[in-house]
């Protein structure tokens, strides 16, 4: 089959283009920190050529699909179309998520890793009684392809811990995704199915340091690995006959996600979904449960609520630290956008990812998009941009997984997450009613495009299309303040965490910024770049004002969820439990963070400035020149803010 390819004499105008990276050098930084791939010639890609390859590599998914169901593939019009797609790309009016941009278009989907492509998935343990390792194989499979994965607690009581055939087998372990998935299954199974007592042999495993040549990033040795085989098996031989529980099930899905990212803290891999019980809501009690603060903190626990939850207990620990988050899984199962009428087409959803801005059934995984409305002058030009955006989202339902129930869910939903970033922003300078109409004639448009779209490629709408994402990275790169959140202050510091030594810090340096040694991280160095937002910033925005732009968003954009993290005072804590009573019938889900003063610890992500020091710093600052960087970058887990460790 010919490949699709952008006409060179189209994408060679953009060669010497300048490129808007926002936030002072900070969206430049993370652009070849973590999108932009090594070419053939040891070379980084520069932006133009990014976009290029991701363009490319959407317009041959969909030409694959055309032409393997022969449907006729127009070439003209595909290139015109992907000349537009390369355009608004390019001049930040829309971007794929983190994952697209590393790995849309390359080698990796030639390997069949499709999963690189999708941000987030759930698994039920309801059936564990059935299939006793399918949900914990799952989180570890999808975790090692970088896709972050929610569960629940289900599973409790449903199946008795058998020990395990005192017959030995020995396992060696090939140097592989597949490789550890099995020997996880096969250590897990034998404490249900009276197989063999199983040990392993890790002499095959590639030594720590060494590079992962398809997603990038240097492996962890086999540690991490031995590490798991062993906190497994003193769960699973602490419950020999006995029910397996709540407990036991949350810490073999979070001591699989501390494997996964081999005990670096970063951002969590999983969203654990429960209920109201003190064992639920005690996981994340370090007090009562210190142990756990060991690897706890790969999940972010949440609440499954109901109209008559009582929110006392739960809302008092939220007020500590955060947890739990709530998801009200009846309002998600009723409705698409909360202004429309009951349409109960997600009866089957069973959770949702790890930020929560995405319903999904078990075994579903999903993707998402970005969209920048601040970037855009008109109405009819963001429009504009949902065509593409959607497209982008659309095309990658075309892809299959190696998970029959997965790709069955796939087929069926076409389930797509177009989101809006910088929202902050875009009020700033818009009314909340020009925000209503942007998000209502946005919101129908897509709607439109997915009738005429699904048509073309034969295979059903999307069964919901519209969410708000945390943002992270990707919002940076276009200087956008990240989904519906307000930034921390008008003028602070932006902390990047990048290799040691390497040429990042040097030509940081060498330009003025100031550049140190991590202080819990040896192996990196932090570079300090100030940044200044004209828009109003957390302190201006109480609490009840955050969560109405969320009941607002839910109910005129998103027809899946708003991922919102509300930020509150000390003096706002007592709140908690009185907006979850108000707005429980509008929300989808939410979470709380008591907000941390900007510069509370050494080498924070924010650190807030005053204005002074924000020019001061800026005075010594001259261009960054990393046009002729020759680092190769590494995937991206989950949604968007941590790196690669094993695939």
């Amino acid at each position: 089959m010919d490949k699709f390819q952008l006409d060179k004499e189209f994408v060679n105008k953009f060669k010497d283009k300048k490129v808007n990276f926002g936030f002072n050098g900070v969206g430049e930084l993370v652009y070849y920190r973590s999108y932009s791939r090594l070419k053939p010639n040891g070379i980084n890609e520069k932006w133009y050529e990014t976009v290029e390859r991701v363009v490319n590599g959407i317009y041959n998914i969909q030409k694959k699909h055309i032409d393997e169901n022969i449907l006729g593939w127009n070439a003209n019009k595909a290139q015109i179309s992907a000349q537009e797609m390369y355009v608004r790309m390019f001049e930040f009016k829309f971007l794929p998520p983190g994952r697209g941009l590393f790995a849309c278009g390359s080698s990796i989907l030639d390997k069949g890793v499709n999963e690189a492509m999708f941000n987030c998935a759930f698994i039920t343990t309801k059936n564990i009684d059935k299939d006793f390792t399918k949900p914990f194989v799952f989180m570890a499979d999808m975790s090692m392809c970088g896709v972050g994965v929610g569960f629940d607690i289900l599973g409790a009581n449903k199946v008795v811990i058998k020990a395990p055939n005192k017959e030995k087998k020995v396992f060696i372990i090939p140097d592989s995704r597949e490789g550890w998935v099995e020997s996880i299954k096969l250590l897990i199974d034998s404490y249900n199915n009276y197989t063999y007592t199983y040990e392993f042999d890790y002499s095959l495993i590639r030594a720590k340091g060494e590079p992962i040549k398809t997603f990038g990033g240097i492996a962890p040795g086999p540690q991490p690995l031995i590490d798991l085989h062993l906190n497994l098996r003193k769960v699973l031989d602490n419950r020999i006959n006995e029910n397996i529980t709540i407990t036991d099930i949350t810490d073999m899905m979070n001591y699989i996600g501390v494997c996964v990212v081999s005990g670096n803290i970063r951002r969590s891999a999983q969203i654990a979904l429960g209920d109201t019980t003190d064992e639920y809501l005690d996981l994340k009690n370090y007090d009562k449960n210190p142990h756990r603060s060991l690897y706890g903190w790969t999940s972010n626990n949440s609440i499954i609520c109901d109209n008559n939850t009582d929110y006392t207990e739960a809302a008092k620990r939220t007020s500590i630290n955060g947890e739990p988050g709530y998801v009200f899984l009846d309002n998600i199962r009723k409705y698409s956008r909360t202004i429309d009428p009951i349409d109960n087409k997600d009866i089957l959803c069973m959770g949702t990812n790890p930020c929560s801005e995405q319903s999904l059934e078990s075994e579903e995984i999903c993707n998402l998009v970005e969209t920048f409305p601040a970037n855009h002058t008109s109405l009819e030009d963001y429009k504009r941009t949902l065509k593409f955006a959607y497209l982008y989202g659309k095309t990658v339902t075309l892809l299959k997984t190696r998970w029959e129930e997965t790709n069955k869910v796939i087929l069926r939903n076409r389930r797509i997450g177009l989101s809006q970033t910088g929202i902050a922003q875009f009020l700033e300078n818009h009314t909340l009613e020009e925000y209503r109409i942007w998000c209502t004639e946005g919101y129908n448009v897509i709607q439109k495009y997915d009738t005429i779209y699904s048509s073309w490629f034969c295979i059903p709408k999307s069964i919901k299309t519209t969410s708000i994402k945390p943002s992270g990275s990707v919002s940076l790169l276009a200087g956008a303040t990240p989904g519906m959140h307000y930034p921390e202050d008008k003028f602070y510091i932006r902390n990047i965490r990048v290799p040691k030594d390497s040429k990042f810090s040097t030509e940081y340096k060498k330009a003025g910024y100031l550049v140190q040694e991590d202080l819990v991280d040896s192996s990196s160095d932090v570079i300090s770049i100030p940044v200044k937002v004209n828009c109003r910033i957390q302190s201006d925005v109480s609490i009840y004002q955050q969560v109405l732009l969320c009941s607002f968003i839910q109910r005129y954009w998103a027809d899946n969820q708003v991922s919102c993290t509300i930020t509150f005072k000390p003096e706002e804590a007592k709140e908690i439990k009185h907006i979850l009573e108000f707005f429980k019938y509008e929300l989808k889900s939410i979470s709380f963070l008591p907000k941390v003063e900007g510069g509370a610890y050494e080498q924070m992500v924010y650190e807030s400035i005053d204005e002074n020091k924000y020019n001061s710093m800026m005075s010594n600052i001259k261009d960054v020149d990393l046009t002729s960087m020759s680092t190769d970058s590494s995937q991206e887990l989950f949604c968007d803010n941590d790196s690669c460790v094993l695939v």
